[in-house]
């Protein structure tokens, strides 16, 4: 009888009340808003690094008694590095942590800039700059995984929009900086202010930044070990305004994963992002190779100096931070209507079950039309930037009949629509690939520098060679080729992972 009235009284107990879920993360608006802040800052000295350089092109070529195709191989060397080295730093950064690949990479660039300033000849420049761009190039890809680890996709595209315009200010702003001190103090100025400026941010980063790698601190409950990391990560948990359980970040952390540097390349060549990532890489080529060709475009074709060159940059980089800003805010709109149609059609269909299947949050999350949410504005911005390639090279080709303000308008839309298309791809990769953002966003920036020095390599013996205004026509026509690569990635992407998850499952 004890047998039989055991279930009896089990059964007529109430259930205990659920315990309260976790926050994705502990970190509140105010404070995610200081660590992009401070991810954003360090992203700009990838940016600066390259574009502050670009003016100073004819006179260090000059200065060393080299051809200005020398010159310009070392920002073809720079971006080669820029393509590489995130694929090193980023799968460190997904493993041991976002702060000590931070550190490390600052200290290399810190480096390379003293080296830099104290520079007499080409060999010696070519190879710090290839140190310089090691160090500064992975501050993107590291950024980009701080905002997968405290943000959901509801509102990552507004942040990554934020993110990308701060990394873009350099190109705004790096030339005219450039211009100037080249233009008085001399072109190794200029890398003695990145090298004053990295110096003073990387303290400020130590004593700023919390780690946010989720295998290490989870959704920021948890308190890791190492001092580096866990200040001022203690500070935000006692400050924030997000209520969570103390308790559920004293559990041991999951067991770490190791450091794969071969993870970007597998993304970079893996099916369901292959496309996008191949398309990219076309834009942001032809993008390079506009900016590379200006310095020298400019001064020979309209007679500029090194600090009007570096103001007609302006444009450029103000068409980018604007475009960004506004994309993110986009994207961001066009999830949330694209999930509420989603799970309005997934409740018509049955409020229990979708084709026959339990509507559980995983299933909810493999079938939502994500290329639908994210993708949809790229033929637009690729369509219109398609144009402003055409019309800056037709209208430098012609200095005589054209005035100078219809290029360096050209350059203004081309930097919007290039930076937003780059803004609506990234966040689309970490969205896909959010447990390795770091790694994916590598994957991304290997294809797309080593495109852009390709491109940068051959841009200034092409307008010699056919003129300015056929160079880009041809360099339009290409990226207009390029768009096969978004169809494939909307038409098949999805099923490519569907199938890629049930054969790891089955």
């Amino acid at each position: 009888m004890a047998t039989e009235e055991q279930p009896r009284e089990l059964k007529n107990t109430p259930p205990a009340s659920p315990a309260p879920e976790e926050p994705y993360s502990i970190f509140d608006k105010r404070q995610k808003a200081l660590i992009v802040l401070v991810v954003s800052t360090a992203a700009t000295f990838s940016g600066f690094a390259s574009n502050i350089y670009f003016p100073a092109l004819p006179t260090i070529a000059h200065d060393l008694d080299i051809s200005i195709e020398l010159v310009n191989l070392t920002v073809t060397s720079y971006l080669i590095f820029q393509g590489l080295a995130p694929s090193l730093w980023g799968p460190i950064s997904d493993v041991k942590g976002r702060k000590i690949a931070y550190v490390l990479t600052f200290l290399v660039f810190l480096g390379a800039c003293v080296g830099l300033a104290e520079t007499k000849n080409y060999a010696t420049l070519i190879v710090l700059r290839c140190l310089q761009s090691t160090g500064s190039a992975s501050t993107i890809a590291i950024g980009s995984g701080v905002i997968g680890d405290i943000t959901t996709r509801a509102e990552r595209g507004g942040f990554m929009g934020i993110f990308q315009a701060g990394l873009l200010v350099p190109v705004a702003v790096g030339p005219v900086i450039g211009g100037a001190l080249a233009g008085s103090l001399g072109w190794r100025a200029i890398f003695v202010f990145l090298a004053i400026y990295s110096g003073v941010f990387l303290v400020l980063l130590i004593i700023i930044l919390p780690e946010t790698l989720r295998s290490i601190v989870a959704n920021g409950s948890r308190k890791p070990s190492n001092p580096l990391a866990a200040f001022p990560l203690t500070v935000y948990q006692n400050l924030t305004t997000v209520s969570w359980n103390p308790e559920a970040g004293s559990a041991e952390p999951a067991a770490r994963k190791r450091i794969d540097a071969t993870g970007p390349l597998r993304i970079l060549i893996s099916k369901h992002a292959a496309p996008i990532i191949l398309f990219l890489a076309i834009y942001y080529a032809v993008w390079q190779m506009s900016i590379t060709a200006m310095s020298t475009l400019f001064q020979e074709r309209y007679g500029l100096g090194e600090t009007q060159i570096g103001l007609t940059f302006i444009a450029n980089g103000v068409g980018s931070m604007i475009g960004t800003l506004v994309t993110g805010k986009i994207l961001d709109i066009d999830y949330r209507r694209v999930k509420a149609q989603y799970e309005a059609r997934s409740t018509q269909a049955d409020p229990e079950t979708v084709s026959g299947q339990p509507q559980s949050s995983s299933y909810a999350e493999d079938h939502f039309p994500l290329e639908k949410a994210r993708l949809r504005l790229i033929p637009l911005f690729s369509f219109t930037q398609c144009l402003s390639i055409i019309l800056f090279g037709w209208t430098i080709h012609y200095p005589d009949r054209v005035h100078i303000a219809v290029p360096i308008v050209s350059t203004f839309i081309t930097g919007w629509t290039a930076v937003s298309t780059q803004s609506i791809v990234m966040t689309y990769l970490v969205d896909i690939f959010s447990d390795r953002s770091a790694a994916a966003s590598a994957s991304l920036n290997l294809a797309r520098c080593l495109f852009a020095a390709g491109g940068t390599s051959f841009v200034v013996p092409m307008v010699s060679g056919i003129g300015a205004g056929l160079a880009f026509t041809i360099c339009a026509i290409v990226q207009a080729v390029a768009l096969l690569g978004v169809a494939i990635q909307w038409r098949f992407a999805a099923s490519w992972r569907q199938k890629e998850k049930q054969a790891r499952e089955g």
